[in-house]
């Protein structure tokens, strides 16, 4: 990775996960967000009614196509405020899931507070207590299914089980498509 010029200096990680992220969105921020992007009246009454439809006051279903999009869209906020507020240069996100990347653990740790603050303030959300790490890159971090390490990248253990646990026909290519994204040349020869 670029943060460890060519893994010649030491840096860490912080793993952050939002809690109960899906579950918790809430409908009147989502929708006030939308409305800052989407002038047409008929599109955004179409969004309220996919919105509203979820039958709790907050929330989204999981398996609903939209909620992907309007996770990205919530978490946008979240985005902008660890860019442009906090200038953190190293920052990934996928849905609830984020990593921040630095040479300093201890700047790591002073970022959980402010960021959870933002969430709580103008998001209603939290970041889950117990999926918080920080932890040196070269230990390997676990994100998204895999362990990247300094030199490579693997399969989680946890995803490998549930791998051969699940496998059948069907599923074959999905998870030979998974395995083309690590060091996965002996997973796959043994899927096969």
């Amino acid at each position: 990775m670029k943060q460890s010029k060519n893994n010649k200096l030491n840096f860490y990680c912080l793993k952050c996960d939002v809690k109960k992220f899906f579950d918790n969105i809430n409908h009147d921020i989502l929708i006030n967000t939308l409305k800052r992007e989407i002038e047409n009246s008929d599109i955004l009454s179409l969004i309220e009614e996919v919105v509203f439809s979820f039958q709790k006051e907050k929330g989204i279903p999981l398996g609903n196509l939209t909620s992907q999009y309007f996770a990205n869209i919530y978490l946008n906020e979240l985005d902008q405020f660890v860019k442009r507020k906090l200038r953190i240069k190293y920052y990934i996100r996928y849905t609830d899931d984020f990593l921040i990347l630095n040479s300093d653990k201890n700047y790591l740790l002073e970022l959980i507070k402010p960021i959870n603050n933002f969430l709580k303030g103008r998001l209603k959300l939290n970041l889950h207590p117990d999926k918080i790490i920080v932890r040196k890159y070269n230990q390997g971090i676990d994100f998204l299914g895999y362990v990247t390490l300094p030199y490579y990248r693997v399969l989680r253990t946890k995803t490998k089980k549930r791998m051969f646990r699940k496998i059948d026909s069907k599923n074959i290519q999905s998870y030979l498509g998974i395995l083309k994204h690590c060091d996965g040349h002996k997973l796959t020869r043994k899927l096969l």
